[in-house]
């Protein structure tokens, strides 16, 4: 393939796609050349890492060793901090078009549904709690949006082979289809998935439990009048004693995951002639007994929940799958992946301009391993949940699905995968901790929530994508001043005088900005300081110079 289309060109087939190998001067350099950052993978992590970069004038290399995008629906579910992370880079628009928002999930047991639930019970948000899309549209819509970039330099069909560190660079060994050179990187971000090849290289490893049970997940295509929501069924009468997940993805696909057990056939379950019954009676059993299907793309998985030890190694660091994994229940995974690009793209950004010390980069590690940690925790309990491990906690399992037909406590207990919600990094170095009482959620280390606003010429718009302009120079934060008068003069007052590079915005005392003033706990003059990333890391209701030049320097590892 030549290139990527354009966003109004005919639809593409993103599955069947092939990006062209091409020789790079760098491989006929007598010595390797250096690269501020070199991204090894182009899936949703290394791509949106990259594009991330290239918006913060940080030129970056994308290596991946193969040359097409995901085979199969894989990672469908994108929660909303993701989705607004993609509007930061500048495609979320187009994935929420095409994939199907959602918001609704129902539990059953047999053939009784026990409770349902919404994601989203609040309005005022610019993104839905979820939206489900194949994989392949995700990493399709990045690529396009990377060759719109002059700072990525995406090299397909070539694969890492070796690494070498010292205090100054890591030295890269490249595998082309023309033979093999070195590339030279200030840090180097693997990203190349759960079998990760750099990973092996630096000779770590992912420790954690792996769970001896077998799932068969399905691509179905079938034109079905089925609500848009999420349904999870524990033994039901069409796969008795074993649990079904059924999802709507995009192009009137159905995403069907059946438990199988651990004895399980691998190569015999994945055979389209064994997953038609299995659908047919899924189908039969909700009153869609006439619906025609046809089974696209199958695999059968055994997961683990696991991680590296340390994300940071030298001059490495690790995101998304080669960092760590988790069970698919809950959509942790992509999502937390994504999630690590955002967290770690700054603080990159910020030690190449000479606006942070190294040492930055050890928060990226400690942050995430943090965050990794919470969800390997909350997949490890629903998995235990949904697959017990002995008839007692079978028992437990089934005496809770029981009473939450009845009782809301039981249903706090129900876990068919908590879902993924970004974490709120409390522990964090980089977070100054509050001097001033605050309720709600938005406490230092917690990403930053939307809300309905209005610009100076009072049009509506969202307080997301108010924040942190991309492509500074520098390494900006956002500075959000709630309300008019003499106390919020008083705080910009404070901000101008700390003289540190800040993007401020002012939150007027209206209707557009009230729930956004609810929602941060804010009276007149009150300032919320955000990271780049859009996490909070400060906050007061009257702000003095210096407290607003030490949250920074803390901010940036400097204090």
């Amino acid at each position: 393939m030549q290139g990527l289309a354009s966003h109004d060109a005919a639809p593409v087939d993103y599955q069947s796609l092939r990006f062209d190998y091409r020789r790079h001067p760098d491989q006929d350099a007598a010595t390797p050349v250096r690269h501020p950052v070199v991204v090894v993978g182009a899936g949703p992590v290394g791509l949106a890492l990259a594009i991330d970069l290239a918006q913060r004038q940080v030129p970056v290399v994308l290596l991946d060793n193969d040359c097409t995008l995901s085979t199969g629906s894989r990672a469908i579910c994108f929660a909303k901090r993701t989705l607004e992370i993609f509007d930061r880079l500048g495609c979320a628009g187009r994935m929420v078009d095409k994939g199907v928002s959602w918001n609704v999930g129902r539990v059953f047991f047999g053939d009784e549904q026990v409770y349902s639930f919404d994601l989203l019970p609040e309005t005022g948000h610019e993104r839905p709690a979820f939206i489900n899309l194949q994989q392949y549209y995700v990493e399709g819509y990045l690529a396009e949006r990377a060759a719109e970039l002059p700072l990525i330099d995406l090299r397909w069909s070539s694969k890492v082979v070796g690494i070498e560190q010292d205090a100054g660079r890591a030295l890269l060994t490249i595998e082309t289809p023309e033979g093999e050179y070195r590339l030279a990187a200030g840090y180097v971000a693997a990203c190349d998935g759960s079998r990760s090849s750099l990973r092996q290289l630096l000779g770590q490893e992912a420790k954690g439990r792996v769970f001896r049970d077998r799932f068969l997940i399905a691509d179905v295509n079938m034109d079905a009048d089925l609500p848009t929501e999420r349904r999870f069924w524990f033994d039901p009468p069409f796969h008795p004693k074993q649990s079904v997940l059924l999802h709507k993805q995009a192009d009137g696909m159905w995403r069907v995951d059946f438990q199988l057990g651990w004895d399980a056939d691998p190569v015999e379950e994945r055979k389209h002639e064994n997953i038609i019954p299995r659908v047919r009676a899924l189908l039969d059993s909700i009153g869609h007994e006439g619906v025609k299907f046809d089974i696209g793309w199958a695999s059968v998985y055994t997961f683990a929940c696991q991680r590296m030890e340390r994300f940071r190694h030298g001059r490495v660091l690790f995101a998304g799958d080669s960092a760590h994994g988790v069970s698919p229940f809950g959509a942790r995974g992509a999502n937390s992946g994504v999630q690590d690009a955002d967290n770690l793209a700054w603080k990159l950004a910020a030690v190449h301009q000479g606006e942070a010390p190294d040492a930055l980069l050890d928060s990226y590690a400690s942050e995430r391993e943090y965050a990794a940690d919470e969800n390997i925790r909350n997949s490890t309990r629903a998995t235990d949940f949904i697959t017990p491990k002995s008839e007692v906690s079978r028992l437990f399992r089934d005496a809770v699905l029981e009473l939450s037909k009845r009782h809301a406590f039981a249903r706090a207990l129900v876990n068919s995968g908590r879902l993924s919600v970004p974490s709120t990094l409390r522990e964090s170095v980089l977070n100054t901790p509050d001097v001033d009482a605050f309720e709600g959620p938005m406490v230092p280390g917690a990403a930053a929530a939307d809300a309905p606003i209005a610009d100076a010429g009072g049009h509506g718009g969202w307080l997301l994508r108010s924040l942190s302009p991309a492509g500074a120079a520098k390494t900006k934060f956002t500075a959000l001043v709630f309300g008019e008068g003499a106390e919020a003069d008083r705080s910009l007052d404070a901000l101008a005088r700390a003289d540190r590079p800040l993007h401020v915005v002012r939150l007027a005392d209206d209707r557009a900005g009230e729930l956004a003033a609810r929602r941060y706990d804010a009276r007149p003059g009150t300032v919320y300081l955000l990271r780049p990333d859009q996490h909070v890391c400060a906050r007061w209701r009257a702000p003095t110079p210096e407290a607003v030049r030490a949250a920074c320097d803390r901010a940036l590892s400097k204090a």
